[in-house]
């Protein structure tokens, strides 16, 4: 869904992507960076950040500064969208895109490993809560733009993976409530990925088995062009791939037959808590 027909030139703007060390968020600072952008880079994996930066700066970005944060601390997000502002004294799109993946079913779960799904929660939807707080004096001031990295598990919701597809449904739900609340000051674009090649999915035994076996991925590059397209243009929404949309209308008009999907899926053993990654 477009808002508008002419295209955002992001050349000298500031963009925060969040979880931007790996996977989706690092290639994110690349389109971006191809753009002309200004960046500000987070993510709480600190190491892999500083050649995240001098690679966008070779791509075309006049600056891209590195903020180790963990989103799930609130204290970390006034801190990183203070230090952004303070740097470039200015904001005009924030990218949450920070966030994790735990595999296993609901009931291998021990009590000892109940912290694991605290933090999918904190890390997927506060994170992006939190942040976007702290950031909306700015974006008002620049009439900006968030862009919010959801899930097609939001209503393709795979078992397995239902912490996970609970903090992707909420986020989702929590934007399109604020996209009312902010009127047309705030865009917001609600992107929702389905099987993108990326260290999430490399690194999922139960994903790559998906991957592999059922639904075919696309290139983490080819993903991340086309959300800062679909960003630039304001578009409310975009899904990508796109034809991962029959998900959405398969549950709509053919929730039995999904169930049945879901049910063959779900006899793949995975040990509950095998992997947690970030995207």
């Amino acid at each position: 869904m477009r808002r508008s027909k002419s295209i955002e030139n992001m050349a000298g703007k500031v963009v925060l992507i969040t979880g931007a060390s790996s996977g989706i968020g690092e290639h994110l600072a690349y389109e971006y960076a191809k753009r002309g952008a200004r960046l500000a880079l987070a993510d709480r994996r600190e190491d892999h950040l500083p050649a995240v930066a001098d690679k966008a700066r070779g791509l075309g970005s006049p600056d891209a500064i590195v903020l180790p944060a963990d989103v799930s601390i609130l204290e970390h997000c006034n801190r990183l969208v203070n230090e952004t502002f303070n740097h470039f004294g200015q904001l005009d799109h924030l990218v949450n895109n920070a966030g994790v993946l735990q595999a296993g079913s609901f009931e291998d779960w021990t009590q000892g490993q109940f912290s694991k799904l605290v933090s999918i929660v904190d890390i997927n939807f506060w994170g992006s809560v939190y942040c976007t707080h702290f950031s909306l004096p700015h974006l008002r001031k620049s009439k900006g733009r968030i862009v919010v990295i959801s899930s097609c598990a939001t209503w393709f919701s795979a078992p397995k993976f239902g912490f996970y597809n609970a903090s992707k449904a909420a986020l989702t739900c929590f934007f399109e409530t604020l996209r009312a609340e902010l009127g047309s000051d705030i865009g917001i674009t609600i992107v929702n990925p389905g099987v993108i090649e990326s260290e999430m999915t490399r690194s999922s035994q139960f994903l790559s088995l998906v991957r592999s076996n059922l639904l075919p991925s696309k290139s983490t590059e080819g993903c991340t062009k086309a959300i800062v397209d679909s960003a630039c243009r304001g578009d409310r929404c975009l899904t990508e791939p796109a034809w991962f949309r029959f998900g959405f209308w398969l549950r709509v008009f053919c929730p039995e037959l999904l169930e049945k999907l879901f049910q063959l899926m779900a006899t793949k053993k995975n040990p509950a808590g095998t992997s947690i990654k970030d995207d």
